[in-house]
């Protein structure tokens, strides 16, 4: 591993400068990714800044929503009461996301930075365009079998390992950033970047600026929602094929569907098209069928995660099913 210093802040404008003022400089919180990282070789900051004892770990909730701090721990966030009674989906989703040693010590700051788990991004022996721009994707050719069928390019077909944060994007959850400038808020929908031909900007984030909250607005009143996910054994192992699912139904008719994927692209995908047929419709098979269809017409599989296509379609109907009480 290749030395570093260390620095412990006291305070999060102090963090922001320290990390602004070096392009090596990097921020350890849990550290549940970021260190696993470092022993490979993938990143090497100059400086760790470690910002676990700042005060950004609070809870609060109230009559506009929830907002978790940027270092409340995984385990603490899906243990708590008004978490498990008005965003269910979410403790749900941190759950099924990690084992409990890692939910004791992960952030919520750090879920949204988490980096891909694609094999030739870990593996500084081979080409990736994530960790070194222009060498090419290793994956397309490679092993894909979990990648992603949706906005992908030609540069990169990695995707993002986050369980939380899936059920962050389908309750319109925003991120506040403080920076040199000033705090920010930033939308999920547009915190992460497109792949295009540069995989390696990940996030709208500026260098230095640090994540100190995740603000959510209460859900529609009535409205169900859940956390579900597809992996390759029942204990703990990242997603295939995930869904955060949010209906409310008034006078028959679909209102407020908002559904988001996970392990399809590299970012938490808003099925934009599948909720655009949904609402305003009547809830049934065939429109949750049409609705899937829809969504996943945009997919792009190759050879080896072809399979997720009817994975996705099948989560995607068994699931609204599910919340709005339709027989199959």
């Amino acid at each position: 591993m290749k030395p570093f210093a260390y620095q412990r802040p006291t305070d999060p404008a102090a963090a922001v400068t320290t990390v602004t003022g070096d392009a090596d400089a990097r921020y350890l919180g849990g550290g549940t990714n970021l260190v696993d990282l470092m022993k490979l070789g993938v990143e090497q900051p100059r400086t760790l800044v470690d910002v676990t004892g700042l005060p950004l770990d609070e809870i609060v909730y109230g009559d506009t929503g929830l907002r978790l701090g940027a270092l409340s721990r995984n385990s603490d966030v899906a243990a708590h009461p008004y978490v498990r009674t008005h965003y269910p989906l979410v403790s749900q989703a941190i759950l099924a996301g990690a084992s409990g040693q890692l939910r004791n010590v992960a952030t919520t700051g750090g879920n949204l930075l988490q980096r891909t788990r694609c094999t030739y991004f870990m593996d500084t022996g081979k080409p990736c365009n994530k960790r070194e721009p222009g060498s090419g994707c290793a994956a397309r050719e490679g092993e894909h079998f979990n990648h992603a069928i949706l906005g992908a390019t030609a540069h990169c077909i990695a995707t993002h390992p986050s369980d939380l944060v899936v059920a962050l994007a389908a309750l319109d959850a925003r991120v506040d950033v403080l920076g040199t400038d000033g705090s920010r808020e930033v939308a999920l929908a547009d915190f992460y970047l497109p792949v295009g031909d540069t995989p390696d900007h990940e996030t709208a984030l500026g260098h230095g600026e640090l994540i100190t909250a995740v603000l959510l607005p209460r859900p529609p009143v009535g409205a169900r929602s859940t956390y579900r996910k597809v992996r390759e054994r029942a204990s703990y192992a990242f997603a295939i094929g995930s869904i955060a699912a949010l209906v409310r139904v008034d006078d028959g008719v679909l209102v407020d569907v908002r559904l988001a994927l996970g392990a399809v692209a590299s970012h938490p995908w808003r099925a934009r098209q599948a909720e655009a047929a949904l609402n305003g419709s009547e809830p049934g098979l065939e429109a949750f069928e049409a609705a899937a269809e829809a969504e996943l017409a945009a997919a792009e599989p190759l050879v080896d995660n072809a399979y997720k296509v009817p994975l996705m379609r099948e989560l995607i109907v068994s699931t609204l099913a599910e919340l709005t009480e339709v027989s199959r």
